[in-house]
C-alpha cells in the first residue's frame, strides 16, 4: 500500500445543513455503524445510547474548508461529502469511547457516559438474534476499535481496502493497516472458534460478498491482500477497489435495508444512495456510472426476495450454494451480511426495567444525600456563616436575633463629626467614625463575626477582667482604615473597646485585641492605640485633643518631641518601651486639649494608662518639673504593671529622711496603678537614693492592697542600705500618720514618728510594724 493510498478522499467543503442533511437521511446507517464498533463491554444498553449520542454530536460546528488543489477522484471516494464527513465523525468518536482511561490522561468527552439521549428505569437494546448473529458479536469483541471500524467498513459500507485505509486514517487510527489485517482474520477459518486462521484462500462462506482470495505473499496467515483478492464463482481474480460497485448498498433489491433501522427491507421503490456514495435506483441496480463487476459479483436486478434475493445481497449469484454447506441443511450467513440483522439495529429496540430492588435502594440513599446538602447549603449561606464571607471566624452553633443583629454591618453605629462640640459628656461615645474604610461593608462584616466567634487562626488578647464575647448590640464604630500593611478596625460597645486587624492580603493572621474603657472620661478617652508593628506604636487620638507630642520619662530635662497626625488623628509611629534588657527609654504620648496637658503611657494595651503626681486625694497630671524627675527615675518600675488592665498611676513622695553619716536625704515614693476594672490594683514602694542618676530602688509590692489609694493613703516600707562608709542600716518610713515604728527579728530597733534608721550587718532580714495616731498597729507593704 502506498503513502498516496493514506490521503484522505477530497470531499471538498462541508456546510453545517449539509451535515445535518446527511445525518437525518442516514441516521439509521450512522448508528448502527457507531453500535458496531463501540467495544461489546460496554453493555448493550450503554452501547445504544452511547451510539445515539456519538452521532448526534457528530455535526460540524462550522465550514469545513476543502483542499487548497483537490486530489485526483477516485472510484471509491464518497459522492455525498456531508455522509463521507458525519461517518467519519462517527468513527472517530467511537474509537475515543473504547479507549481506557488512564490516571494521568485528560479524559475525553466520548469516553464519559452520555448526557443526551438517556432513559430513567428502562433498559434499552436491539432484538435478540440468533447463534450466528451471536457467533459474530463473540467475534467482534476480541477485536480492537480500529479492527472493528475496519470490519464494519468493509462488511457493512462495502468499502474497499484502499478507501478503508483512507478512512481509518482521517479518523486517527495510527496503524490501518494492521486494523485491515484484524479485520481479515474474522472470517478466516476456525475465528468462530477462536483459532488461528490457516493460511491459503478462506472459504466464501467466511468471506465478505462470499468471495475467496489467496493471501498475497508476505502477509500475516489468515490476512488477504488488499486489492488481490479472486471472485471464487467465477473464477476470476481481480482487486478489490474495482468490485466496490459489485456489491449492493443499503438498497439493494432483496437485501435488508439500514436506512430505516428496521432490519426490513423496504417495498417502495425509492432511490437511496448506494454505499459508495452513489445512488442505487428501485430494484437495487448500481447508478454510479460504474460497470458491473466480474461475472456474478454485481447485484442482480429484480430480484425476488427469498433465498435468491439473499445470496444476492451478498454478492452471490442467486441460487448457488455456499462453501460448508451441504444440500437440504441450513445455510449459513456470512458475517457481512449478519451485520444488517436486527441483532445489530439500535434503532429497533426492546425495553426492560433495571434492577428494581438496587433502583429503589439507589433512590432511598439519593433522597437522604440531596436533603444533606440542602441543610447544609441553607446553614452555610445564611448571614454570617462560612470562612469565605467572614474571613477567620469560626462557624457558629447558635442562633439570637438579638446576637444576629449585632453582627449586621448596616446596622453600626456612626457618630457624626459635628456632635462632640456640643455634647455635655466627652468620652468614646462622641467619638465620630473615621478611616478610609467605614463605608467597606466586607470588612465591616468579618471584624463583627470575628468579635463574636474568633477561630483557631485568630491571635486574640484580653486585658485582665474584660469580657471576650460578643457584643449586646450593634457596637459603635470608631475607626476603620488602612493601617501600615493592616487593615484595621476600632469598635466600642459602651464597655469595650476592641480592635480587629487583619493583613491587606488575606484574612490569615487576623488579630483581636479587648481592652476595658467603662466609665473614660476625657481624659481616659484622650487615645486609643490602633496599630504596633516593629516595636512602634500609632495612637488614634479624640477629636478634641488640639496638639500630641513624643517625651522620654528617663530624659526630664529634654524637650518633647513633637508628633505629627493625618487627618483621621492617627499618629505618626512612636518607638515603644524597651521590653527587656536595659531600660533606657520610656516614650509616653502627650497631649493637649481645651482644658490642659496630660501625659499617657504604653503599657501594652488599647488604652493608654494616664500618668499621675501627687497624694491619693488630689493628684494632678505628672507634667510639672518636680513630678518629671521623679517619674525619671521610677518609670523603668512600669514594667511591674504591664498588661493588668492599668487605666491611670499615680505616684506621690510620701516621706523624705535624712540618712546616717551625712549621706543627705533619701525619698520614699509611693506608686499605684489603678485599673479600669476597679480590683487588682498593683501598689509598689520605691527608694530614691540621693544620687539624682541612679534609678529608684523597689522597697515592697503589693497586689490587691487598699494602701497608698483614696480610701486608704497609708503606706510603711524599709530597706537595708549601705552608707558610704560601708556600714549597713535598716532605714523605714512611714506616711506622716505614724507615730511610731518598730523592727524585730534580725534587727532590733524603735523611733518615735513616721521614720527610722537602725544599724544591722550585710544580709540581716527584720520585721517591721508601725502605729498610727488612733493607736492602730500595721505592717509594712508586702
Amino acid at each position: 500500500m502506498s503513502t498516496q493510498d493514506l490521503v484522505p478522499s477530497p470531499v471538498g467543503p462541508v456546510d453545517v445543513e449539509q451535515a445535518e442533511a446527511a445525518l437525518v437521511e442516514r441516521y439509521p446507517r450512522l448508528v448502527r455503524i457507531a453500535y458496531l464498533v463501540l467495544p461489546p463491554a460496554l453493555g448493550r444498553n450503554r452501547r445504544v445510547l452511547t451510539a445515539h449520542a456519538l452521532v448526534q454530536r457528530s455535526l460540524p460546528r462550522r465550514r469545513v474548508p476543502a483542499p487548497a488543489v483537490p486530489g485526483p477522484r477516485r472510484d471509491e471516494d464518497a459522492v455525498d461529502p456531508g455522509y463521507a464527513y458525519v461517518r467519519g465523525e462517527v468513527l472517530r468518536q467511537a474509537l475515543v469511547a473504547g479507549l481506557p482511561l488512564r490516571r494521568l490522561a485528560l479524559p475525553r468527552r466520548a469516553q464519559f457516559p452520555p448526557l443526551l439521549p438517556h432513559v430513567w428505569g428502562l433498559r434499552l437494546f436491539p432484538r435478540v438474534g440468533g447463534a450466528d448473529e451471536l457467533a459474530l458479536d463473540q467475534r467482534l469483541s476480541r477485536l480492537s476499535g480500529p479492527g472493528r471500524a475496519a470490519y464494519v467498513l468493509r462488511g457493512l459500507e462495502r468499502q474497499g481496502d484502499p478507501e478503508v485505509l483512507r478512512v481509518l486514517a482521517a479518523a486517527g487510527v495510527e496503524d490501518p493497516a494492521a486494523a485491515l489485517a484484524e479485520a481479515d482474520a474474522v472470517d478466516a477459518p476456525g475465528a468462530a472458534e477462536g483459532r488461528d486462521a490457516p493460511e491459503g484462500p478462506a472459504p466464501d462462506a467466511f468471506r465478505v460478498g462470499g468471495q475467496g482470495a489467496p493471501r498475497r505473499p508476505g502477509a500475516p496467515a489468515g490476512a488477504t491482500a488488499a486489492g488481490a483478492r479472486a471472485a471464487s464463482d467465477g473464477g476470476a481474480r481481480g482487486d478489490r477497489s474495482d468490485r466496490v460497485g459489485e456489491q449492493a448498498g443499503p438498497g439493494r433489491a432483496g437485501g435488508r435495508s439500514g436506512d430505516d433501522g428496521s432490519g426490513r427491507g423496504r417495498g417502495r421503490g425509492d432511490e437511496r444512495a448506494g454505499a459508495d456514495g452513489g445512488s442505487v435506483p428501485p430494484g437495487g441496480g448500481v447508478a454510479s456510472g460504474r460497470p458491473p463487476g466480474p461475472t456474478g459479483g454485481g447485484p442482480t436486478t429484480g430480484n425476488p426476495p427469498g433465498p435468491a434475493g439473499a445470496d444476492a445481497a451478498v454478492g452471490r449469484p442467486a441460487g448457488s450454494s455456499r462453501a460448508g454447506s451441504a444440500p437440504g441443511l441450513p445455510r449459513r450467513l456470512s458475517g457481512a451480511a449478519l451485520l444488517e440483522s436486527d441483532e445489530f439495529d439500535p434503532c429497533a429496540l426492546q425495553a426492560r426495567p433495571t434492577d428494581l430492588m438496587r433502583r429503589r435502594q439507589h433512590a432511598r440513599a439519593a433522597f437522604v444525600a440531596v436533603v444533606a446538602l440542602v441543610v447544609c447549603g441553607t446553614l452555610l449561606g445564611l448571614p454570617g456563616d462560612g470562612w469565605g464571607r467572614n474571613g477567620a471566624a469560626a462557624p457558629s452553633y447558635a442562633r439570637n436575633p438579638a446576637a444576629e443583629a449585632a453582627l449586621d454591618p448596616g446596622a453600626v453605629k456612626r457618630v457624626d463629626p459635628a456632635v462632640w462640640p456640643g455634647s455635655t459628656r466627652q468620652d468614646f461615645s462622641v467619638w465620630p467614625a473615621r478611616g478610609g474604610l467605614t463605608g467597606d461593608s466586607a470588612l465591616l462584616r468579618r471584624a463583627l463575626a470575628v468579635w463574636a466567634r474568633p477561630g483557631g487562626s485568630v491571635r486574640s488578647s484580653a486585658t485582665p477582667g474584660t469580657p471576650v464575647g460578643p457584643p449586646m448590640g450593634p457596637p459603635q464604630l470608631l475607626f476603620a482604615g488602612r493601617v501600615d500593611a493592616m487593615r484595621v478596625v476600632l469598635f466600642h460597645d459602651g464597655l469595650r473597646a476592641v480592635r480587629y486587624a487583619e493583613p491587606v492580603e488575606g484574612t490569615a493572621g487576623a488579630a483581636l485585641d479587648f481592652a476595658r474603657t467603662d466609665a473614660a472620661d476625657a481624659v481616659g478617652s484622650a487615645a486609643l492605640v490602633v496599630s504596633r508593628a516593629a516595636g512602634n506604636v500609632r495612637y488614634l487620638t479624640a477629636p478634641w485633643v488640639r496638639e500630641t507630642a513624643v517625651r522620654d520619662l528617663l530624659a526630664p530635662a529634654r524637650a518633647p518631641r513633637p508628633l505629627a497626625r493625618d487627618a483621621d488623628g492617627v499618629t505618626d509611629p512612636v518607638p515603644g518601651p524597651a521590653r527587656g534588657g536595659t531600660c533606657t527609654r520610656w516614650n509616653a504620648l502627650r497631649v493637649r486639649d481645651g482644658s490642659g496637658t496630660r501625659l499617657l503611657a504604653d503599657l501594652g494595651e488599647l488604652a493608654p494608662a494616664r500618668l499621675l503626681w501627687g497624694p491619693p486625694a488630689a493628684p494632678v497630671d505628672a507634667t510639672g518639673t518636680e513630678a518629671r524627675e521623679a517619674w525619671a527615675r521610677t518609670a523603668c518600675q512600669l514594667a511591674e504593671v504591664r498588661g493588668h488592665g492599668v487605666r491611670s498611676v499615680n505616684a506621690w513622695r510620701f516621706a523624705r529622711q535624712p540618712l546616717p553619716g551625712g549621706a543627705g536625704h533619701g525619698t520614699w515614693v509611693c506608686t499605684r496603678a489603678e485599673t479600669w476594672r476597679g480590683t487588682g490594683s498593683r501598689v509598689l514602694a520605691q527608694f530614691l537614693v540621693p544620687s539624682p542618676g541612679v534609678p529608684a530602688a523597689l522597697a515592697a509590692r503589693s497586689e490587691g492592697s487598699p494602701a497608698c489609694g483614696v480610701r486608704d493613703p497609708r503606706v510603711l516600707a524599709g530597706v537595708l542600705w549601705q552608707a558610704p562608709d560601708g556600714g549597713w542600716f535598716v532605714l523605714a518610713a512611714g506616711s506622716p500618720d505614724f507615730r511610731s515604728l518598730e523592727v524585730s527579728g534580725g534587727v532590733k530597733g524603735r523611733s518615735a514618728g513616721p521614720l527610722l534608721a537602725v544599724r544591722a550587718t550585710a544580709g540581716a532580714r527584720a520585721d517591721l510594724n508601725g502605729t498610727l495616731d488612733d493607736g492602730t498597729r500595721r505592717t509594712a507593704l508586702r
